[in-house]
């Protein structure tokens, strides 16, 4: 069996690997998300939803488990009530046991119940990637080689690979060394063995926000990006009192400069 998992592994590996070589970079459509640029913030509602799709559709294959639960209250993501929060840890179905065994309680003799200081579980079962860093694993955009201009002007496009991807698949599929592969604009290649993961409609919102394909996926790529970057908007808010207090000291060290040399210059 383990020879036969590896073979599989292998022709995978193999396939996609030529796929790259052959189809080169995917398509990756732009859009623009609320926490773009140096003035944007996380759309609180947005994330929301965002999670509601992760847990009641991606949970089942990818796990998360590098986000702490708790942080699910904070201010600048989803943003809980803490009792909802409590609500949501107490109602998360841990799919894959031999992943979570840090979570066995020995007097149960099973895994016990997650609490919020807990991460979100951990999911190996499918043979699929954990997403908590995925949006900063993936470069949707790429400018010259080593000039970064291309990331400085539209990030480096993480949410937008993920969004392009759930959104473009074309319906067409073929199979090769036995496994089937579905025909995909943005992977890189145009094939993943991955099936299409959403389809529209596929949950529904207390919101009353738009089902569709493309708004869902946007949801939970927005997601997505704060599980990678859960301190973007603090970052942003830190970097905005350095440069003012590096503006305040330049002037002053400017002024410092010129009363010193006053004297000097007077005398010439």
């Amino acid at each position: 069996m383990l020879k036969k998992l590896s073979l599989a592994t292998l022709a995978i590996a193999g396939l996609t690997s030529a796929a790259i070589a052959a189809g080169g970079e995917g398509k990756i459509k732009d859009k623009d998300f609320s926490f773009e640029g140096p003035f944007g913030t996380y759309d609180q509602n947005q994330l929301q939803r965002g999670l509601k799709v992760y847990t009641q559709v991606c949970s089942g294959c990818h796990g998360l488990k590098f986000v702490p639960l708790r942080t699910l209250s904070d201010e600048g993501g989803p943003h809980l009530p803490e009792d909802q929060m409590k609500a949501y840890v107490a109602g998360l179905f841990i799919a894959d046991e031999p992943a979570n065994q840090h979570l066995y309680d020995p007097d149960l003799e099973e895994l016990r119940a997650l609490k919020p200081t807990d991460n979100f579980p951990a999911v190996n079962s499918a043979g699929a990637p954990d997403l908590s860093l995925m949006a900063k694993a993936r470069a949707g955009f790429h400018g010259p080689y080593g000039t970064g201009i291309s990331q400085f002007v539209n990030g480096i496009g993480g949410p937008e690979y993920i969004y392009s991807l759930l959104t473009g698949y074309t319906g067409e599929e073929k199979e090769e060394a036995g496994v089937t592969l579905y025909e995909n604009t943005a992977f890189p290649g145009g094939w993943i063995s991955m099936a299409p993961p959403l389809y529209g409609d596929d949950v529904e919102f207390d919101d009353g926000h738009d089902t569709d394909l493309s708004h869902i996926s946007e949801d939970v790529s927005a997601f997505l990006m704060w599980t990678a970057e859960p301190k973007l908007i603090a970052r942003k808010q830190t970097g905005f009192v350095a440069v003012f207090f590096l503006t305040v000291l330049s002037v002053l060290l400017y002024l410092t400069n010129k009363k010193l040399w006053a004297a000097a210059k007077r005398k010439e």
